[in-house]
């Protein structure tokens, strides 16, 4: 049993000595070979880094970015073009003026063979008559109905106004009893109302029509450019303002010709304006988000706009003060005419009364005259009769002239309070 105990103590002391020069190889081995992976993959990962570093900073020389917003230069760059002016886009350092002439095109299918010969040769002529480049453009857009359905609801509107009002004129023609300007009040009455359901019933039809985003609508563009350099040399000593009128000039001549040269293929064309060359070149850089937010909403929803403010208070007091002054004034006016309207029934009495005196004493000396002819009963009735009318005509311009300032004292409140 003794010697069976040391040969397992052997054993044992056997396996932990093997189990320590394992760990110790294994230490040696990582002393050895770890190191230089270590390096290695940290030299890796400084290259990555480096490379990555290197191709962020090409992107942003190459498009603008700086942490994910683009620069105004990069913008510029990317839309080729300065500015919109007077119906002018400037491109290339304003170097060259674009203007654009919307055309509307004909039916050509629907028409005659002698028709569609008399278009083609005015075509051809219309090319003859180049004497400078052009570019055609063709753009598709969705069908904007918006300022359409506007318009149409704003004469329905219109039309049931007209109507209420001609329902008031029946009315009142209905209770004076003028039988035949009743008559043609219905007549009219009804022919409106047929008017205004067509109205409502197109309203409707356009409005459902414009919820369709499929509906295309398909414009051309005839595209005029004019460089600087055509002007010859000696640019410096033109101010930037002349040298956008003598260009716009030159455009705007050339789109002329244009427009009368294309008339004779029956195609009329118009020149667009500032505001509708920016929603053209919107359209042509937003595909997708010009169908959801429209230029025309965008403007009108002032995106543009970084602050509203209120009135100024000085303008607001001066504001005040300038109604107070306006009603001080009316009350004045109103007082001096009831003044003035009084003063002058004043003088008109007067001189009704001189004018009745002188009739009554005109009177009395024909009635003194004719004494020894008339009966003494009759020649004093006469003498009373002058006088009691002489009494009437006395009261009468008095009453006359207090109703006539009531009415006009009435009038002038009237007025005042509508103003």
């Amino acid at each position: 049993m003794g010697s069976e105990g040391t040969i397992l103590f052997l054993q044992m002391g056997i396996y932990i000595i093997i189990f320590i020069m394992i760990i110790l190889v294994s230490i040696y081995v990582y002393l050895i070979y770890g190191k230089p992976r270590k390096k290695k993959a940290e030299k890796e990962t400084e290259e990555v880094i480096k490379n990555s570093a290197e191709t962020q900073k090409k992107v942003e020389q190459n498009y603008g970015k700086f942490t994910g917003n683009l620069t105004t230069e990069s913008i510029f760059d990317f839309m080729e073009f300065d500015e919109i002016v007077d119906n002018m886009i400037v491109r290339k350092n304003r170097t060259q003026y674009v203007m654009i002439l919307q055309c509307n095109g004909v039916n050509y299918d629907l028409m005659s063979e002698d028709e569609k010969i008399a278009i083609e040769e005015g075509f051809v002529q219309f090319l003859n008559t180049l004497r400078y480049p052009i570019q055609l453009y063709i753009q598709s857009r969705s069908l904007n109905l918006r300022e359409i359905i506007d318009e149409y609801k704003s004469r329905v509107d219109s039309l049931t106004n007209e109507i209420d009002k001609l329902d008031a004129k029946i009315a009142q023609a209905q209770n004076s009893g003028n039988r035949p300007l009743k008559e043609k009040l219905e007549f009219e009455k009804r022919r409106k109302i047929n008017i205004l359901e067509y109205g409502i019933d197109i309203t409707d039809y356009v409005d459902k029509l414009s919820s369709n985003k499929n509906v295309l609508q398909q414009r051309t563009y005839v595209i005029v450019s004019y460089y600087s350099a055509e002007m010859g040399g000696g640019l410096d000593k033109y101010s930037k303002e002349e040298i956008y009128n003598m260009c716009f000039s030159e455009l705007y001549t050339r789109c002329q010709n244009i427009a009368s040269a294309l008339g004779n293929s029956q195609i009329t064309s118009t020149i667009l304006d500032s505001e509708e060359l920016a929603e053209l070149l919107y359209i042509a850089y937003n595909r997708d988000e010009s169908e959801i937010l429209q230029l025309s909403k965008a403007l009108d929803a002032q995106y543009d706009a970084l602050y509203s403010s209120g009135k100024d208070v000085l303008q607001k007091k001066e504001e005040r003060l300038e109604q107070e002054i306006n009603i001080a004034a009316i009350d004045m006016a109103t007082d001096s005419i009831l003044k003035a309207d009084k003063q002058k029934q004043i003088e008109d009495l007067d001189k009704e009364i001189s004018k009745e005196e002188k009739i009554r004493k005109r009177a009395d000396e024909i009635l003194d005259n004719y004494q020894e002819q008339l009966d003494s009963r009759v020649y004093q009735l006469a003498k009373n009769e002058i006088k009691s009318k002489e009494k009437i005509k006395k009261e009468t311009p008095k009453l006359d002239a207090e109703k006539t300032q009531t009415t006009t004292k009435k009038k002038i409140v009237k007025k005042k309070h509508e103003n």
